[in-house]
This record gives structure tokens, sequence and C-alpha cells, in this order.
């Protein structure tokens, strides 16, 4: 669902990476999943780990103010991804840690440096043969900075609410149009306004806006965009 563990494959520092970063519900995991499926690379979705992280802290009792408890937290997870689970301490996490709740904590603890810190190294070995898709807010800026082929993703704010809404009733959730707009304004605010790796396109970052593209089309761009520059 999320990435595959970095414990299987042989690392490789050399193996090629393409970026996706932009903000919350642009579609950055679906698309990255579908982009790594057709490569048959490796998958990186580091938001997960920030998502592990906060539902760490709330079970340690935190309420997101404390950034040495997120940070040990983080250092400590017992994480592993598997194509249909995401286990923290051998348990499925993976829809408690889409919750709303787990989100917006996620969102403040991610801009705390002694957590970033924490997990930089843990998101680096997930770079391994043939390559990997890894998708974030920072991976072309700061994770992977030699990534051959960057992909910023961006989206309105209202169309972002509305498939976050879609996506929350589809799996059982219940979500509030307007309070989901609210709460993606906020964090677009942190993620962007943060002193410690904001959320920004890299320089050398390709903008692609899925506002009013399908699934297929934003796939088929960013292949299209690794063949033509990747490889070389």
């Amino acid at each position: 669902m999320a990435a595959d563990h970095p414990g299987n494959g042989t690392p490789a520092q050399a193996a090629p990476v393409i970026t996706i970063d932009g903000p919350t519900a642009s579609g950055k995991g679906t698309i990255a999943q579908r982009v790594a499926q057709a490569l048959g690379w490796h998958v990186l979705d580091s938001g997960a780990l920030y998502r592990l992280t906060a539902l760490a802290v709330l079970r340690d009792g935190g309420d997101g103010t404390d950034e040495a408890q997120a940070a040990r937290l983080a250092r400590r997870l017992d994480v592993r991804f598997q194509p249909d689970a995401i286990l923290m301490g051998g348990e499925d996490v993976g829809a408690l840690i889409r919750q709303e709740e787990v989100g917006n904590l996620a969102s403040r603890v991610a801009a705390w440096p002694a957590v970033r810190e924490a997990l930089l190294a843990r998101q680096r070995d997930f770079r391994r043969t043939p390559g990997l898709v890894a998708d974030g807010r920072d991976m072309g800026t700061v994770v992977f900075p030699d990534a051959p082929l960057k992909i910023f993703l961006d989206a309105d704010v209202g169309v972002r609410a509305q498939r976050r809404y879609k996506q929350l009733k589809d799996k059982g959730f219940s979500a509030n149009l307007d309070d989901l707009l609210q709460d993606l304004r906020a964090r677009d605010a942190r993620d962007r306004g943060r002193a410690h790796a904001p959320l920004v396109a890299a320089a050398d970052a390709v903008t692609v806006d899925s506002s009013h593209q399908g699934i297929d089309d934003v796939v088929r761009q960013v292949l299209d965009l690794w063949s033509a520059h990747g490889p070389a």
C-alpha cells in the first residue's frame, strides 16, 4: 500500500529516483503507486511515516506539543510496509493512519526538525535497484535532491477537498466537506510555512496540475517525462 520494506532488495545509492512532491490530497500516493508499477520499481509513501509517528504519539498519550517525544517515537517505529497492509508492532494500522485526526497531527509533527531528522535515513534506505518512486513534501528538495526527475503535483484546494471527501466516504468514514476544506487550507499553510523543509517545488522540478486531469493522464505524463529525461 505505501512502500516495500527497505530490508528487501539490494541497497543502491546509484538507483534512479522519481520524486513526487505536493500538497495533501493532490494524488501523490496514487500516482506514485501507478508509476512504480509501470516501471517495476519500489515505492515510498513518506507521508505514511509521519502519520505512523503521529499515531504513535497519540497512543503514547501525547497531544502533539512535545517534539522530543515525537522524535523518540519516530526513531523507534516498528514498521513494515506490505502490498496490502501497513504494520506497526505487527498490527495493521493502514486504515487508522488515514483518519483526519492522525493526518492533522502528522502535519504538525512533520514541522519539527528533530522528527524529520529521525526519519531521514529511514526514507533514504528505500532507495535501491531497479529504482524508486518517492512521494511526499520534501522528497526532491531534501531527501533525494539528486533525483533525475522531480515532479511537483498540485491541484486546486477545492478539488483536493472533494477528492478527500470521496475517499473518506468510500472507506466508510464520516466526513464534512467544509471542515475538510478548512483542514486542507490549514495543512497547506503549515506545510508551506514551516521553517524546516517546507513544501516547495524543487528548482528543477516539473509542476503538474492534476485539477482537471484523470489519474491515467497524469501517470502517462510522468512516464513520458521519465522516458524523455530520466534514463539519460
